[in-house]
């Protein structure tokens, strides 16, 4: 803040005093407790004296700790100097020990803090990944993919605002919950895939051209599977939502509490980074499961094949390790103390500052009943600033959430990649360009020691260039290809929008079964039995088909054995090489979306007093649940559906997922969405900024009229 703003005088935030310094005040007592009677003990107890050194020295220490605690109130302090008596040693409950203290820091709790941050983000990214496979293979009913997909969101910000009000007090001990519920939560999504086989029979359509078939009938799912995955899901993340408060609401005001105010941005963005890259790493280690969206072609009983039972099997292994790597946090994490050494001084520094808040939150004194807590948030929910920041909050999400939803189906169908290979991509994307978007942001506000009118502009300075980049991107697409049946009617012998023509009539082809082929004349076909082709071979691991009677022109080429090669399994090439430019603009704006993440948690931190901090952020959470993660995917979803061509009909009558869409509204609709969400972004935080000015020139202004003593005015000029 200006220094000509009005300033309240120094001896208003004195605190009292400090004695002689902790270490000096320990060590004196432990002496001379030791010296006295260690001697005597051992003489009495003779052999037993090595089994006393081990577990009552940490008692012994932790006595006289408190002790001495107890001693220090009856000592008079000196005016100026600060009262540590709060600040805690480093050890497990009564265990104290003198080698923990080089880790009583914020720097080693950042370590295991960030390791917890990212089993969470890798959990939470590998539920997201299983869950799409799942819906792919299972016909899902409506209740239960919203059951899967929102019961993260809704169970976070059902507690987020209780979490955020009864922890505050106890941040440590809730970081402990929290390890343990990712960990449970995580043996909980393994759960439905160990011992479990996919012994589902399904009679398959031979995919070439057949007069003679042996049709499938209408095979029931694997209901026990299906009804144990579901709520095995559904109940992991739960528990994930839950413990993913703690970490994101309590971790960010423990790390304001215990470090300078303009460190913070770093702290919090390396924790905002970390969050980001567990979330993409989920992605990365489950893309290679994901199963390549085709039905089956075998014309033979099939039933589990080791391969399914493998991919089952490194499903919960996956899950598994992170379950024990969060777990392995947990002893660590306990051993913190609440109030970490030096953060008195921190928090007295702190309280010198001049914030500029509602004139209703400045000595507003929080109890503890549930009456509080309501009347709290209601005076924080008439903050508009606070709501404006908020609402900025949930719709930069929405862009984070429309990269990871849509952005593997965009590349998948965009630029002809398998979705394995688009899975991994997108979250090779999401990874970089958020994670060192969230990082940047919190480095620079905190290297500029950024005001919160400077946060502000810095939000809407890289909101701008973020809208910027998306209208390039728009720019970057490929020319939609041939496909028979959907924009090519078979040599002008079908019509569009009708798969079967007269060259396949007699094959009697099922459009419930997806197989694409590219034919020598390179048009892409819905299946080998739509193309019309009579036999098939396997050459060097890879299919082709021979005699297609839909497939007329073309350069023809033969195979080893002399026979014509009509068509080969798979998409044709788009020829399009425009796949790097488009990942450099994504990139490019995934980083600048990312710069605003920090700035916007540190502003609100700002506005409102110390001990209202978490309950603010709770609010935030509440309200990017609310209006950002439960309707953004369903968005990006309903924008998906809406550019599809040709969608999935199984034997049964059920419509699956999209084989085919319009390449060109898939682009406009995702960029689109986008677009709007970025300026919704300047929009509130434009709001949020002036009213913020206005209310900062409404504070400065009273003091000015008000004032009569001219000592004062001339102190304060």
């Amino acid at each position: 803040m200006p220094e000509d703003v009005a300033r309240r005088s120094e001896d208003q935030y004195e605190v009292p005093g400090r004695v002689e310094p902790r270490e000096a005040a320990r060590a004196r007592p432990a002496k001379d407790w030791r010296s006295s009677k260690s001697s005597k003990s051992s003489k009495k107890l003779g052999k037993k004296y090595r089994y006393l050194r081990l577990l009552p020295e940490a008692l012994i220490r932790f006595g006289g700790f408190r002790k001495r605690k107890k001693d220090k109130s009856s000592v008079s302090k000196k005016p100026g100097e600060l009262d540590d008596s709060s600040e805690q040693p480093c050890g497990l409950g009564c265990l104290v020990s003198p080698c923990c203290e080089c880790c009583n820091n914020i720097c080693c709790f950042m370590v295991f803090y960030c390791i917890l941050v990212l089993c969470q983000g890798v959990v939470f990214g590998l539920t997201d990944v299983s869950i799409g496979n799942v819906q792919r293979e299972y016909s899902l009913k409506t209740i239960e993919k919203l059951a899967l997909e929102l019961s993260y969101d809704i169970s976070s910000g059902l507690v987020a605002m209780f979490i955020a009000f009864y922890g505050d007090r106890k941040k440590v001990t809730w970081f402990v919950a929290s390890s343990f519920l990712i960990g449970l939560g995580s043996l909980l999504c393994a759960l439905p895939f160990i011992n479990e086989e996919k012994n589902k029979s399904k009679v398959g359509i031979e995919d070439i051209c057949t007069e003679i078939k042996v049709v499938s009938g209408c095979q029931s799912s694997d209901a026990s599977f299906q009804s144990k995955y579901l709520y095995f899901i559904t109940l992991g993340q739960t528990m994930q939502g839950i413990a993913g408060m703690p970490l994101y609401i309590l971790g960010t005001t423990f790390i304001d509490e215990n470090v300078a105010t303009h460190s913070a941005g770093i702290y919090v963005g390396i924790a905002e980074c970390t969050s980001m890259i567990g979330y993409g790493m989920g992605y990365v280690i489950g893309a290679p499961l994901v199963k390549v969206p085709e039905n089956s072609t075998s014309a033979t009983n099939t039933t589990g094949t080791n391969g399914s039972t493998e991919w089952l099997w490194t499903w919960w292994i996956r899950f598994l390790s992170a379950a024990l790597v969060a777990w392995f946090t947990l002893i660590p994490l306990s051993c913190f103390p609440h109030n970490m050494p030096g953060s008195t001084r921190i928090k007295a520094a702190k309280h010198k500052q001049r914030h500029w808040f509602d004139s209703k939150l400045k000595d507003l004194q929080v109890g503890t009943s549930i009456k509080d807590l309501c009347a709290v948030v209601w005076i924080l929910m008439k903050n508009p600033v606070l709501i404006c920041l908020s609402l900025s909050k949930a719709t930069e999400f929405l862009v984070i959430i429309g990269a990871a939803e849509f952005l593997p189906i965009y590349l998948e169908n965009q630029f002809m990649l398998t979705p394995p290979v688009a899975t991994i991509l997108a979250g090779l994307v999401l990874i970089p360009g958020g994670a060192l978007g969230q990082l940047l942001g919190g480095i620079i506000a905190s290297t500029l020691e950024m005001s919160c009118k400077a946060l502000m502009r810095f939000i809407m300075a890289t909101s701008v260039i973020s809208l910027i980049l998306l209208m390039f991107i728009s720019l970057v697409r490929c020319n939609p290809l041939q496909f028979a049946g959907i924009n090519e009617d078979y040599d002008g012998e079908g019509q569009l929008g009708n798969l079967t023509a007269p060259c396949n009539e007699k094959c009697r082809c099922s459009s419930s079964v997806y197989s694409s082929i590219c034919g020598r004349d390179d048009i892409e076909y819905f299946s080998p039995c739509f193309a019309g082709c009579m036999y098939s071979k396997a050459l060097n691991r890879k299919k082709t088909y021979y005699n297609c009677s839909c497939i007329k022109e073309g350069l023809i080429t033969a195979d080893k054995e002399g026979d014509f090669i009509d068509a080969r399994r798979g998409k044709c090439d788009a020829k399009c090489y425009k796949l790097p430019l488009f990942v450099a603009f994504i990139f490019s704006t995934l980083v600048f979306s990312g710069f605003s993440g920090v700035p916007i948690v540190l502003t609100i931190m700002r506005i409102v007093p110390v001990q209202l901090r978490s309950l603010a952020l709770g609010i935030c959470y509440v309200v990017l649940r609310i209006f950002g993660t439960i309707p953004g995917p369903s968005i990006f979803k309903m924008s998906g559906e809406n550019s599809c061509i040709f969608r999935d009909v199984n034997e049964c009558g059920h419509t699956g997922r999209c084989w085919i869409y319009n390449k060109t509204r898939m682009a406009y609709l995702l960029v689109g969405i986008s677009f709007l969400c970025k300026l919704c972004t300047i929009i509130f935080t434009t709001t949020a900024f002036f009213m913020y000015k206005r209310q900062v020139n409404e504070s400065t202004d009273i003091p000015n009229i008000t004032v009569k003593n001219p000592k004062v005015k001339k102190e304060r000029n």
